[in-house]
């Protein structure tokens, strides 16, 4: 496949909203209130996660200058349609499609109809985006490519969205965070990279299985990060999410929120009070603690220890 890139590109037009890399290779970064030609955007670059930034913009309506990204760019229209011209060709991203764009490859953007649009992106080292496809071929690989800018994968889309919106709260554990996007990455290489072939099977790993297991039991109330608990396994990350999945029934993350709210019912037969439990058991607030327990219990926490106490 020919492909042409530049080495730098001056913005042209209105200003963009805040965006990765500002300096030469994209537009400068600008905010504006929503209703202008930038709209409304939430640039976020989570400190836990190296290489990765989010950005969630409202109400775009700009067009952006044909400029290129160091970075892979990947995300997901919510509303109105992104047109933009990509490796030659024009792709026109409608509500629900996954738009993207790869490292060093020159592209533009303007609105398809309507007042705008608005979409969720991950703009993300190269290394990370090369990790993960190593991690999902369970070997040393190339930096994944891809041939089209516009993917019509619904089930993409939504894992695309629901990791965005999982990333953008700073209450959710680490653990969660980190096996998400990793999942995530892994199926969108695997779907849509050039060359692509299947995720491996799983295979059957009890013992490793058990030894994660046991040490989220033991280590429930931590911010757990997926590296650690891969060497206690003695598995790769990715490998050792996929096998902990087939084995139990559910990933890491839901284990180790399964194993708070068991610690936590417990404690809620004693006196402490409720942001007090929150704060023992891992939870980064009450908030998070009664929306957790309720999604496993089906009661709150103050229901729970009333019935407790009857």
């Amino acid at each position: 496949m020919t492909r042409r890139s530049v080495q730098s590109a001056e913005p042209q037009g209105c200003a963009s909203p805040p965006g990765p890399e500002p300096g030469p290779q994209a537009p400068r970064a600008t905010s504006a209130p929503r209703g202008d030609a930038a709209g409304d955007a939430v640039l976020l670059r989570p400190a836990e996660l190296p290489g990765v930034e989010l950005l969630h913009a409202r109400g775009l309506c700009q067009r952006f200058a044909r400029h290129f990204h160091r970075r892979y760019a990947v995300g997901v229209v919510e509303h109105g349609a992104l047109e933009f011209r990509f490796l030659g060709r024009a792709n026109v991203a409608l509500p629900g499609s996954v738009n993207l764009t790869t490292p060093g490859e020159v592209h533009d953007g303007h609105p398809g109809s309507g007042p705008g649009w608005t979409y969720r992106m991950f703009y993300l080292d190269p290394d990370v985006v090369r990790r993960a496809a190593a991690e999902a071929a369970g070997r040393a690989v190339p930096a994944p490519d891809f041939g089209a800018g516009v993917l019509a994968d619904p089930a993409l889309a939504g894992e695309i969205q629901a990791v965005h919106r999982l990333l953008m709260d700073p209450g959710a554990p680490l653990l969660a965070r980190q096996t998400r996007l990793l999942r995530m990455l892994a199926q969108w290489i695997a779907r849509h990279g050039e060359a692509a072939r299947p995720l491996p099977h799983a295979g059957n790993e009890p013992r490793a299985v058990a030894r994660a297991r046991d040490w989220l039991d033991a280590h429930c109330r931590e911010d757990v990060p997926l590296d650690e608990l891969a060497r206690v396994a003695g598995l790769s990350p990715f490998h050792l999410t996929r096998c902990f999945s087939a084995a139990l029934g559910l990933p890491p993350h839901a284990y180790l929120l399964g194993a708070r709210v068991r610690l936590a019912k417990a404690l809620l037969s004693g006196p402490m009070r409720l942001a007090d439990i929150a704060a023992e058991v891992g939870f980064s607030d009450q908030a998070h603690f009664t929306h957790a327990f309720r999604r496993l219990t089906g009661l709150t926490p103050g229901r729970y220890r009333k019935f407790l106490q009857t």
